[in-house]
């Protein structure tokens, strides 16, 4: 399980409640997986002490979440929480780590749920790895197709209707978080090499 060269082990340990952040999900999948990583889905609500164990022998994990009321969900919460032992025993040090979130509209406050992943990785001791884009959408010729089209730099920000299920997630969104997904794949795999460069 664990990468050996240019081949990283990279986990997504997602909730969604209404299916949107599942296509982000699959979407991070997808451009990690383009990058030539291993991928696991794993959602939080369901999860087993098998995939707590993949978790634990993964290159890098990328949290995923709704933003609801201006935070994770409670479902990534208990989660977060229940990450207690990796925290006092270490297992997921020099992890690589990112995020991606979703909410109804353009803000949302999503950026408080980024922020959240960011200090749960921090706390860990992981190495948290940003967008890595630009801002979309900020100039009187940009669109609302651009990559990053909402502004985010900590980690894929996504905003999809309430009155839609997820077949209502943006298509730029959905391009942003597969661009997520190959960064952390590629830097994960530069990671990997240094390493073992090293050791």
């Amino acid at each position: 399980m664990r990468s050996i060269t240019n081949s990283p082990v990279v986990s997504i340990a997602y909730h969604s409640g209404y299916g949107h952040t599942a296509v982000l999900a699959e979407a991070v999948r997808a451009g990690a997986d383009q990058a030539g990583a291993v991928v696991h889905l794993i959602r939080v609500d369901e999860i087993t002490d098998e995939q707590w164990s993949v978790l634990d022998s993964s290159d890098a994990i990328i949290f995923g979440s709704p933003t609801y009321m201006g935070t994770a969900s409670g479902a990534f919460h208990v989660f977060g929480e229940a990450t207690t032992k990796r925290f006092q025993s270490g297992a997921w040090r020099d992890k690589i780590a990112a995020g991606f979130t979703n909410s109804g509209s353009k803000s949302g406050d999503k950026l408080h749920t980024l922020q959240f992943f960011s200090v749960l990785a921090a706390q860990l001791g992981m190495l948290w790895v940003s967008l890595g884009l630009p801002p979309g959408g900020h100039t009187s010729q940009a669109s609302e197709n651009d990559l990053n089209r909402l502004g985010f730099a900590l980690g894929a920000g996504a905003q999809s209707p309430v009155d839609l299920g997820a077949e209502g997630v943006h298509k730029a969104d959905i391009a942003t978080a597969e661009h997520l997904g190959r960064r952390v794949a590629h830097i994960a795999a530069t990671f990997a090499v240094g390493r073992a460069a090293a050791a």
